[in-house]
């Protein structure tokens, strides 16, 4: 028999059934109005779980942590001192990869660059007169660096070495040394060259007295069939560049393949070399988004990449973890990021990553 609603059931006793409600029964009123609260907060809390999961919020936590919010270690100081000339883009490249890692690991990046060795052993002072917590360095010029980082060590100040002077990392404290095998990368280029044919080479060395850029020209002669001339120029005067490349092919008609050791450089050979008239191949040491579009143009025939980036990620990551967990990357031999030969069909590949500055 149905329920009546003549008489009203007191408060207590309607709250009280709350469970166990003969079928065909209403559901009190007060009752209903419990689940919904119930459900309002179950509803709440779920919102409050995917909030945290996903979402506008979760990519702003993520950006937060990816710049080094999360990172719960004390705060660093690493120095990072290259040898590098103005207007070299090889190098903003490195400093890109350095500050997003430093970013990532709760590190004050300082970066410092002099191309001749004694401004660069006295910004290598500098750091230590500041006593960072890591020093980065290029040995591109190694002797003159010798005495500076001994004081470094003494200090107790960690230090890697990146790009150039592999051999002479150890032999100066270095944790480790992370780049490319110069002479290796030399002896690729020297193979491509010869295989397609070529008889006479000009290596053009943008920075007098670079260890590593004699590496990669030497490497050149080693394993290329026909003749290899080096040419000596300012690679921070580029007009000056331009016109030596120019009128050493004009003077000399045999030269059928030029490389650049440097991606800046590659670009005024391209000019010089229509300037000239000549029917020369170019190829090129690292890259930037003008090389990646000049082989998609097939105004260069291809490029030897070292990824740059990595070397300054890993180098600051490095120092990081050494502070932080006592890692030491390498075993005692160097760190490779290179070298990979990369050519017009890499491309489509690159031309996103050289446009944001990483590649």
């Amino acid at each position: 028999m149905r329920t009546t609603h003549t008489a009203r059931t007191p408060r207590r006793a309607r709250t009280a059934r709350t469970t166990g409600t003969p079928r065909g029964t209403r559901t009190p009123r007060t009752t209903r109005a419990s689940r919904t609260a119930a459900a309002l907060v179950v509803a709440a809390a779920l919102a409050a779980g995917c909030s945290g999961s996903g979402g506008k919020d979760s990519e702003d936590r993520t950006d937060k942590a990816d710049r080094g919010a999360g990172v719960s270690t004390p705060r660093l100081k690493i120095a990072m001192i290259t040898h590098s000339g103005e207007g070299d883009t090889f190098w903003d490249i490195v400093r890109n990869g350095a500050k997003q890692a430093a970013a990532k690991d709760n590190v004050e990046f300082l970066y410092s660059n002099d191309k001749e060795a004694k401004g660069q052993a006295e910004l290598v002072q500098a750091a230590i007169d500041k006593k960072v917590d890591g020093i980065v360095v290029t040995l591109a010029k190694p002797q003159a660096m010798q005495a500076v980082l001994g004081k470094a060590k003494a200090a107790g100040i960690p230090v890697v070495s990146i790009n150039s002077g592999a051999e002479f990392s150890p032999k100066y404290g270095a944790l480790s040394h992370i780049g490319q095998e110069e002479a290796v990368a030399g002896e690729a280029v020297g193979t491509r060259l010869a295989q397609e044919g070529r008889k006479k080479t000009l290596c053009v060395i943008h920075e007098q007295g670079n260890v590593s850029l004699e590496q990669r020209c030497a490497g050149v002669k080693k394993t290329f069939q026909g003749t290899v001339e080096n040419l000596n120029v300012d690679g921070t005067n580029a007009p000056d560049s331009q016109s030596s490349i120019e009128a050493k092919l004009q003077a000399d008609k045999s030269i059928d393949a030029i490389v650049a050791l440097g991606a800046p450089i590659a670009a005024l050979a391209v000019k010089a070399k229509d300037d000239a008239g000549s029917e020369a191949e170019i190829a090129t040491f690292d890259l930037n988004a003008e090389v990646v579009r000049r082989l998609k143009a097939k105004e260069v025939a291809f490029a030897v990449d070292q990824q740059p980036y990595l070397q300054g990620y890993l180098a600051v990551d490095e120092l990081w973890l050494y502070k932080t967990n006592g890692n030491v990357l390498g075993g005692g031999r160097p760190v490779l990021t290179g070298p990979a030969l990369v050519t017009g069909k890499d491309v489509p590949q690159l031309e996103k990553y050289t446009a944001r500055g990483t590649r």
